[in-house]
C-alpha cells in the first residue's frame, strides 16, 4: 500500500489531475458554468484536434525525438487533398478525402522518417527543416489560398454530431461532434500499440537508450521510419477534422500549434528526453491546456492573461521534465 501511494504521488498524471480539479472548481465558483453540460461538451470538442496531435507528439517524444513539423505536414496533406477534390468537382463519400489525406500524411511522414532514421542529426533540427519544406511547398508550389467551398460530404461530416446538450440556465446548445470518435479510436489504437506490441516496446526502448535497444534486437532504423509514417497519418487525420469542422480549408490555421501540443504532452508526464510517458497523461495534459484556452473566458479573464497562463504552463512542463531527467540520472548514478 505504501509503495502504491508513493507511486501515485510521484506520477505526473496525479498532480495534473489535481490541477485540473482545482482549476475547474475555481472556474465553477467564479462563473457557475464550468460543470454545465454544454461547457463539458465544448471542452470535449476542443480536445479533438490538439488531442490527435498530442498522441502523435507523445509517440515521437517517447522515442527520444521532438517533432515540430506535424502542423505543417497536416496542413500540406489536407490542403493538397482538398484542392484536388475541389478542382475535380468531387461529390463522393467523406471516406475518400480522409483516405487521401492519410495517404499523403503517410508519404510526408515517410519523408521525415527517412531523415530521422538514417541521419544522426537531432530530430528537432530535421523536423524544423521539413516543417519549412512542407510550408514552402504548400504556399509556393501549390500557391495555397483559402478554400471556402469544400466538398459537400466533408461539410456534412463536420456538421454531424453524436448528440446535442442544452444548458438549462442559458439555453445554449452544444453538439458532440462525430469526429470525437476518431480521437477515441486513435487513442485506443495507440494504447494497444504501445502496450501490447513489440513495435510499441521498441519505441520506448529507443527513447530510453538507443544503443541498448539495438543490442536487445530492436530494429532501430525501421522502427523510427514507421513511427514517423504513423505520426504523419495521425497528423493528417487531425488536419481533416479541423477542416471539416470549420467547413472550409484555411492553409495556415494549424500552423503554430506545435509548442502548445508538446507542452501538453510534457505536462502529462512524457519525458522530453524519451523513454517514459503515458497516454493517460497525454489526455490530462491536453485537457489542462484546453481548459486554460477555453474555459478561463468564463471567469472574464482577458485574452492576454490566458496567453500568460499558457506560457507559464510551457515553462512548468519543461521544468518538470528537466527534474525527471535529473532524478533518473541520479538514480542511475547511485546504482552504478
Amino acid at each position: 500500500m505504501t509503495s502504491l501511494k508513493t507511486k501515485i504521488l510521484r506520477a505526473n498524471e496525479f498532480w495534473v489531475f489535481l490541477v485540473i480539479v482545482a482549476l475547474a472548481l475555481v472556474i465553477q465558483a467564479r462563473s457557475g458554468q464550468f460543470f454545465t453540460a454544454n461547457n463539458l461538451v465544448d471542452l470535449a470538442n476542443a480536445m479533438v484536434v490538439p488531442g490527435l496531435f498530442a498522441v502523435a507528439a507523445h509517440l515521437v517524444l517517447v522515442s527520444g525525438g521532438i517533432d515540430v513539423s506535424f502542423p505543417a505536414l497536416a496542413s500540406l496533406a489536407v490542403y493538397a487533398t482538398t484542392r484536388f477534390l475541389v478542382d475535380q468537382g468531387f461529390n463522393g463519400p467523406v471516406i475518400v478525402p480522409f483516405l487521401m489525406a492519410m495517404l499523403l500524411g503517410a508519404l510526408l511522414g515517410a519523408f521525415n522518417g527517412i531523415f530521422t532514421s538514417w541521419l544522426t542529426v537531432p530530430t528537432l533540427i530535421i523536423t524544423l527543416g521539413t516543417s519549412n519544406v512542407f510550408s514552402g511547398v504548400m504556399q509556393g508550389a501549390l500557391n495555397s489560398v483559402q478554400i471556402p467551398n469544400i466538398p459537400e460530404s466533408m461539410k456534412t461530416f463536420g456538421a454531424s454530431s453524436l448528440f446535442t446538450v442544452t444548458n438549462t440556465q442559458s439555453g445554449l446548445q452544444s453538439a458532440m461532434p462525430t469526429s470525437f470518435l476518431i480521437f477515441v479510436v486513435v487513442l485506443a489504437i495507440a494504447y494497444f500499440i504501445t502496450r501490447y506490441t513489440m513495435f510499441g516496446r521498441g519505441i520506448f526502448a529507443i527513447g530510453g537508450d538507443e544503443s541498448a535497444a539495438e543490442r536487445a534486437g530492436f530494429k532501430v532504423r525501421r522502427t523510427k521510419f514507421w513511427l514517423y509514417v504513423i505520426v504523419g497519418v495521425i497528423a493528417a487525420l487531425a488536419g481533416m477534422v479541423r477542416t471539416t469542422s470549420m467547413g472550409q480549408m484555411h492553409p495556415t490555421n494549424l500552423l503554430g500549434m506545435e509548442m502548445m501540443v508538446i507542452a501538453a504532452v510534457v505536462l502529462g508526464g512524457t519525458a522530453i528526453t524519451g523513454g517514459t510517458g503515458s497516454l493517460t497523461g497525454v489526455v490530462l495534459g491536453t485537457l489542462l491546456i484546453v481548459i486554460v484556452q477555453n474555459s478561463m473566458i468564463l471567469t472574464g479573464i482577458p485574452t492576454f492573461w490566458q496567453g500568460f497562463a499558457l506560457g507559464l504552463l510551457i515553462i512548468v512542463g519543461t521544468g518538470v521534465s528537466a527534474i525527471q531527467v535529473a532524478r533518473s540520472r541520479k538514480q542511475r548514478a547511485s546504482i552504478l
